[in-house]
């Protein structure tokens, strides 16, 4: 676990520096002073806001509020612990807490001070330019509780060299294009290397959740409906079904993880994969990958069988601004979330490598020369949302979940039966 406290210092510096962790967590931000914003975050948050030897993004805000930030940094899950516990205290130090979208339960929202107001009295600027999916993974009980900030949308990506060694000139625009794209590319490559049309993990929501909505259906909808269409569900798993049984997803299918789909497309064990949009740099990257340059990204497709002009919903996890409702000085954390929201930060910080939750950061030049996966995310990110919303039982009902759908997609039960399964184990772990 890494629990760090620095004010303006180098990526280098945070990186390599830490503060013994038993004593940073009793003791919290050891200099805060009057108009200091002590911020608890990912080390990621900071570095896109004063990346080592780039442009200070916060200089504007800092000489605005003749105010100082001071982070406070942690891994994810040690960061999501460590903000809960504070925001449960009496008071806190800290006024601005970074969250994942997956956290904030009822109960967990209800630590958290509601944005709506400040948003009418002192609103963020072009609020309706944040994407729509984001900003409704932090409303809760209608109550906005977080500014999205930080999102990694997932696309489909594809080796164009191999698509073009099997004689296919564009990547599918359909879900049956991709099957039978998949199909045909699941051959030796004339490297001589045998390639699986399709690499997926087994252990991530992600995907079956991508499926049963490419047929118009879902797991868990925004307002808590479990599996909304069983018969989308049920094609989306006997599609996949149908690509492990052609051989399009690999054999060890079932121990299938995260890293696995990085490699096989770098190293062209595979020809199309599901990523964020914001993995296309390390896939090309000619260090680690024999195809620099020709992995490239598309929108995953929906069914050709849905009626014409329905969105895909792709799947998206998105971090966010939040304020304590036991913080101090809630004025100065609201006026560095509407700082860190403008247009000008986000796209600085789209510069520095985060995902901007605006759609309009996706057509600046500057970005679009940095980023060639720019313009299709862009359009991505309009429709994308959770793959499911908090609540208590959420984890076990995700790996609830996947129980079943491994079992179908492997052919040990029928998709039909697993996908009632789903329904009848995970029911019990709804929210009331």
């Amino acid at each position: 676990m890494k629990d760090k406290v620095t004010f303006d210092i180098t990526r280098r510096g945070f990186l390599g520096t830490a503060l013994g962790g038993a004593a940073a967590l009793a003791a919290g931000p050891s200099f805060a002073q009057a108009n200091t914003l002590n911020i608890l975050s990912h080390r990621v948050h900071q570095a896109v806001l004063m990346p080592d030897g780039g442009e200070n993004l916060l200089a504007e805000w800092k000489s605005a509020q003749d105010a100082e930030a001071a982070f406070t940094t942690f891994d994810s899950n040690p960061l999501m612990d460590r903000l809960f516990r504070e925001a449960s205290l009496g008071s806190t130090d800290y006024g601005v807490g970074y969250m994942v979208d997956n956290r904030p339960t009822s109960e967990i929202a209800s630590l958290f001070e509601p944005l709506d107001s400040y948003q009418k009295d002192d609103p963020i600027e072009d609020f309706g330019d944040i994407a729509p999916g984001l900003v409704q993974g932090m409303t809760v009980d209608g109550n906005l509780i977080g500014i999205p900030v930080r999102h990694a949308t997932q696309g489909l990506f594809y080796n164009e060299a191999l698509l073009e060694e099997a004689g296919i000139s564009a990547p599918p625009t359909t879900l049956e294009e991709l099957v039978e794209q998949a199909g045909k590319l699941t051959f030796t490559s004339s490297a001589g290397t045998p390639v699986t049309g399709m690499i997926l993990a087994s252990d991530l929501a992600v995907f079956p959740v991508m499926f049963a909505r490419a047929y118009g259906g879902d797991f868990i909808t925004k307002d808590f409906e479990l599996v909304p269409s069983p018969e989308a569900m049920e094609k989306g798993l006997d599609t996949l079904r149908g690509m492990f049984e052609a051989g399009s997803l690999p054999r060890s299918y079932a121990t299938t993880k995260n890293d696995d789909m990085v490699t096989w497309i770098q190293q062209g064990r595979a020809a199309f994969t599901v990523l964020p949009f914001a993995r296309n740099a390390q896939l090309n990257n000619p260090e680690q990958s024999k195809y620099p340059g020709k992995i490239k990204a598309t929108a995953f497709p929906g069914s050709s069988s849905l009626p014409s002009g329905t969105p895909m919903a792709a799947v998206t996890e998105a971090w966010a601004m939040v304020v304590p409702k036991n913080a101090g000085d809630k004025q100065l954390a609201w006026s560095y979330i509407k700082e860190v929201s403008s247009k000008r930060v986000t796209t600085g910080m789209a510069l520095n490598g985060n995902g901007p939750v605006r759609v309009s950061s996706y057509a600046d030049p500057a970005l679009i020369e940095k980023n060639p996966v720019a313009e299709v995310e862009a359009e991505v990110l309009a429709t994308a949302r959770g793959a499911f919303p908090p609540f208590p039982e959420a984890a076990r009902a995700q790996a609830t979940m996947l129980e079943e759908v491994q079992l179908a997609v492997i052919g040990r039960k029928p998709v039909k039966e697993a996908v009632a399964a789903i329904i009848e184990r995970v029911k019990p772990l709804m929210p009331s």
